[in-house]
């Protein structure tokens, strides 16, 4: 496809006019039309867009135009209904994480996307940043050592959810960023979280994820916090990164630090472990905005005929875990496995650009 690709953007609360801003600014793509129920939202975005077209009826959203891909960023509860809706309508689809409600949902999505021939893509945005990026090529050549653990905090105040509760508000970016970090899925996932303010929706959540080799993550989400956080510590045998997602520009910092214990003693007066404190460096990388990238990564998939980093299959393990997270939860933390899902046929995944500097 060598002309601009048309875009339609559905839900234009709080995450759709980011999406409506980025596409807007690329070159390749005419955003052509935005469509949400609510006149307000509507009025506004038309006001910063006046070329921009709108609608309020999703039906006529998707038959009364030309696009070429539609780009769903709406409450979870109509991912599924909408994503079904745009893809028999021969539309190549952008859906904001989760994917789905279920993952039967997510495999019919899958399966519908692969016999209509056009891309499916999920919103899993923090794999396009060039500091998670960056810290994937820093543990991939073992610069500190071996990846034992991985620790999240992602908390706020707010914003609640009624039909979802905060793991699978918030938990989907930091399992997401474990995902691609660790490489694999988990084995098993315990969650205990609590509902303080909507009754059965848990507004705290802390969630650990099990994987192959004695690897874990711990992810705690909240809606309760008085500070926003959002950082994420992954420690090797040799040194610690912490990546620090509110930091303005110094996202990722390393350190030359570890713990050591003695390789013999004879007596338990004779054990002392070894604290090894050296530098602490920050690795540089070129700061670039993730959902721009996202947004034209989308744009390059449907052009080259290629399947996107974030395909229906990462939302479909997204959402297989979020349902271990939510079951382990009815039972009161109590450990509930993964089973692995048949091996999938090699898919030639678009690469995307990083430049790195050590």
């Amino acid at each position: 496809m060598s002309r601009a690709i048309n875009i339609g953007v559905v839900g234009c609360g709080y995450w759709g006019p980011n999406l409506i801003r980025n596409f807007r600014a690329l070159p390749d793509c005419n955003m052509k039309l935005m469509c949400d129920l609510s006149d307000d939202r509507l009025s506004h975005l038309k006001s910063l867009y006046r070329e921009v077209g709108v609608e309020k009826d999703f039906k006529r959203f998707l038959q009364g135009t030309e696009l070429d891909a539609v780009v769903i960023s709406t409450p979870v509860g109509q991912h599924y209904k909408m994503a079904k809706a745009s893809l028999l309508a021969g539309k190549h689809t952008f859906v904001e994480k989760p994917l789905a409600r279920s993952s039967a949902e997510c495999e019919e999505l899958i399966a519908l996307a692969e016999r209509q021939g056009v891309v499916l893509m999920v919103g899993h945005t923090f794999i396009y940043s060039p500091a998670v990026r960056r810290m994937k090529e820093m543990i991939d050549k073992g610069m500190i050592g071996k990846l034992q653990y991985i620790s999240a905090n992602r908390s706020n105040l707010g914003l609640f959810q009624k039909d979802i509760n905060v793991a699978w508000d918030l938990a989907p970016h930091d399992i997401s960023i474990v995902l691609y970090l660790m490489g694999q899925m988990p084995l098993s996932v315990n969650c205990v979280g609590n509902a303080h303010v909507t009754p059965g929706v848990q507004d705290v959540t802390n969630m650990a994820l099990s994987f192959k080799g004695g690897c874990f993550a711990v992810i705690q989400s909240s809606w309760l916090s008085p500070r926003k956080v959002r950082e994420m510590t992954a420690v090797g045998s040799k040194k610690m990164i912490v990546y620090d997602d509110m930091e303005p520009t110094e996202k990722l910092k390393a350190y030359d630090t570890r713990v050591d214990a003695p390789p013999h003693y004879d007596t338990f007066a004779e054990f002392q472990y070894s604290y090894h404190h050296g530098d602490r460096y920050v690795p540089h990388f070129k700061q670039e905005e993730p959902l721009k990238v996202e947004c034209q990564h989308f744009l390059d998939c449907i052009k080259q005929e290629i399947t996107p980093l974030t395909d229906g299959r990462k939302g479909l393990e997204m959402v297989r875990i979020l349902e271990a997270a939510s079951a382990s939860i009815q039972q009161q933390g109590a450990s509930v496995s993964l089973e692995r899902p048949q091996e999938a046929p090699a898919i030639r995944h678009a690469e995307l650009e990083f430049a790195a500097v050590a």
